[in-house]
């Protein structure tokens, strides 16, 4: 096999170059190769200085991630690159596209970084549950000082070319294609003087001046790492790198790295970060299906959901018609578009140029004649059957041949939708989550009927918006909605039997979801779907809206709130519950958190073991992708099927047995064979 790394002669200089498409990973083969390129520079007195550069449209992004979980392969990272940085040649580091992961870390052994504008420079090892383990959180704070290599480290979002160079992570910018010139004249340049090596760097001293310095950052994102172990290491890493010699810090990484490697949460992550992509491949669809070109959209609705939606597409330079029915109500929807814009060109994500262009892109109308050229329309209207299948048989007639027609329901049942067409073949559901502007779930429902050509557009135009796609059988509620309805419905049992409300809340919180059942429905409103009818009630819901504590917009819904909305349980609601037990004669009890976790938890299992078998999902590891992005269940457990390989389907299907819970026969089936959902 030929090496993915060659080496090539200019003058004085050895370039050691690498092409290992597609991003250059640093696998077994590459780190051999780098050493010896080393190797073969230091024992040739005619080489002088050494540039590393990568073929391809990047330089290294990374470990080779197919290598985690494998018997090492020598020479490891550190050794190829402690090699290197011994050097007393000058070696520079010529990056273009991104330096991730172990990429930034070989960069960082170099003596010297040149980079083109374009380039990304980071350490992202902390998204899938680890942090760096070839010396990056050694080297990185003694080059650039504690306080710059904190958020590198500890939140992981790349910096631009220009930015690593202000915080002094890059020696200078060079041309965008002149790149390996340009870098064979830096290295030129460096000819004869002392070779500076990050890992002799001091810079890091001032977090010995100012320890508060890790406080104030766990302070300021406490939120962004709630429940995760890596950031917590990452941040005692850095702080390592100025309290202890290189050598022990090295020690104290490669100690926090390994208690990382082999625990849960980065399992979990690593597992999420390939259920991401599986989740983008149908089966049964070929790679190569030619795709519809989207070159317009329409949206039926301006309200929260309809303008949301359309913010998608504007934001991705997509034009939009959006239809309503009446003029107020269009108005006041592109309004709020408009002042979400606004908005957010005010925290400095977008210029007003910029708000101007997703606006300028954008159509109103009150009539359907003017969706007719749209290459897909979506209808974001009532999720009512007999309103949606008149909207579509108005859209069938007016919108052009081989345009999707696509419904965003929650719940309701795309085939039935479609029967209202003469095309059902171009009929499907993409289900958006509100705020649709923001939320990164996209639920793609499958009809019956629906083309191969259009869901593989809908998956691609997914990616398009920014959008994290799964794809769903046609069944009552889909995956998300359909495993939710299981958890909602043991949270209302649970309060009626005595569990306190606010307990089943800070029960999933305590798991690692930003909010619980009760907390949610305050957040969206008690009263919507409500009948409107005070003097009929059925149940709690309908109890509290009649006495007005319609949730966080009252002021009052299950919790009292203040002006911060700070949420306090009330005695009022208490008096409702233990009314409406009282009346159904429910014998009240106490109630542990373990049997509250396990009522609401175990159930979605179950709900989902039965959404694998009924092939209404296509894997489960799809299901986690759309309970990570939709409903906040917690990355670092991997989600529902994850959590459950991991805690073992044996205790899955014991727990549901003791609280006398349906158990389905394929999670019984799976968990008395030993097996795993993924």
């Amino acid at each position: 096999m030929t090496s993915p790394i060659r080496t090539e002669r200019h003058d004085n200089v050895l370039v050691i170059i690498s092409d290992n498409p597609p991003v250059n990973a640093l696998g077994q083969a590459v780190r051999q190769g780098l050493a010896d390129g080393i190797e073969q520079a230091l024992s040739d007195d005619g080489v002088e200085a050494v540039v590393i550069r990568c073929d391809g449209r990047t330089f290294f992004a990374g470990a080779d991630i197919t290598e985690f979980g494998k018997p090492p392969m020598g020479p490891s990272l550190p050794d190829a690159l402690d090699k290197l940085e011994a050097s007393n040649k000058p070696v520079v580091a010529a990056i273009h596209g991104t330096a991730l992961g172990g990429g930034c870390e070989v960069a960082l052994a170099c003596h010297y970084r040149v980079a083109v504008p374009s380039a990304k420079i980071g350490l992202p090892e902390v998204k899938l549950g680890l942090i760096p383990g070839a010396a990056g959180t050694q080297r990185l704070p003694r080059l650039v000082g504690a306080e710059a290599a904190l958020p590198l480290v500890a939140v992981g979002n790349p910096i631009s070319a220009k930015k690593a160079k202000d915080i002094g992570l890059v020696d200078e910018i060079v041309g965008e294609d002149s790149l390996e010139a340009d870098a064979i004249a830096f290295a030129k340049s460096r000819i004869g003087q002392p070779v500076p090596r990050a890992s002799e760097g001091t810079a890091n001293q001032d977090g010995v001046r100012n320890p508060d310095i890790f406080d104030e950052f766990r302070a300021k994102n406490g939120r962004k790492m709630r429940g995760f172990d890596a950031p917590n290491a990452a941040i005692e890493a850095v702080k390592a790198a100025g309290e202890l010699s290189y050598v022990d810090g090295v020690k104290k990484e490669r100690e926090l790295f390994g208690k990382l490697m082999t625990g849960t949460q980065s399992k979990a992550m690593r597992h999420y970060f390939f259920a991401e992509r599986a989740a983008n491949k149908i089966d049964d669809v070929p790679a190569d299906t030619p795709l519809i070109p989207i070159k317009k959209v329409g949206v039926i609705g301006a309200g929260t959901m309809g303008g949301g939606i359309t913010m998608n597409f504007l934001s991705a330079g997509i034009p939009v018609t959006i239809l309503e029915m009446q003029q107020d109500a269009l108005d006041r929807g592109t309004g709020v578009m408009r002042k979400n814009y606004e908005n957010t060109a005010k925290r400095g994500r977008m210029t007003m140029e910029q708000v101007e262009g997703a606006m300028g892109l954008l159509t109103p109308t009150l009539d359907y004649a003017d969706l007719a050229d749209c290459d897909l329309v979506i209808e974001a209207v009532y999720e009512n059957m007999d309103v949606k299948k008149e909207v579509f048989a108005k859209l069938d007639e007016v919108v052009k041949q081989g345009a999707i027609l696509a419904s965003n329901t929650s719940y309701l049942n795309i085939d039935e939708i479609a029967t209202a067409t003469k095309r059902p073949g171009y009929v499907i559901g993409l289900h958006f989550f509100s705020p649709a502007n923001v939320m990164k779930l996209l639920e793609v429902v499958r009809g019956e009927k629906t083309r191969d050509d259009v869901l593989a557009t809908s998956m691609k135009l997914a990616k398009k918006i920014g959008k994290v796609a799964a794809v769903s059988g046609v069944c009552p509620g889909f995956i998300g909605n359909r495993m939710l309805s299981q958890r909602q419905q043991q949270a209302n049992k649970l309060i009626m039997e005595g569990a306190n409300y606010w307990d089943v809340d800070d029960v999933l919180l305590e798991f690692g979801f930003p909010m619980g059942p009760f907390q949610m429905g305050d957040l969206a409103g008690i009263d919507i779907g409500w009948h409107r009818d005070p003097s009929k009630v059925t149940t709690v819901r309908e109890a509290l809206c009649a006495v007005g504590r319609f949730g966080q917009k009252a002021g009052k819904g299950f919790y009292d709130y203040d002006e911060s909305r700070n949420r306090t349980p009330s005695d009022e609601v208490k008096k409702i519950i233990a009314d409406f037990a009282e009346k159904e004669g429910t014998p009240q009890r106490e109630i542990s958190k373990d049997e509250i976790r396990e009522r609401l938890l175990y159930p979605m299992v179950n709900e989902g073991a039965k959404i694998l078998d009924e092939k209404m999902a296509q894997r489960a590891s799809d299901i986690d992708v759309v309970w990570i992005n939709g409903y906040g269940w917690p990355l670092y457990t991997g989600g529902p099927m994850f959590w459950a390989d991991t805690i073992g389907l044996d205790t899955v299907v014991a727990g549901l047995e003791k609280h006398d819970l349906e158990v389905s026969d394929y999670l019984r089936n799976k968990a008395k064979a030993g097996e795993t959902f993924n």
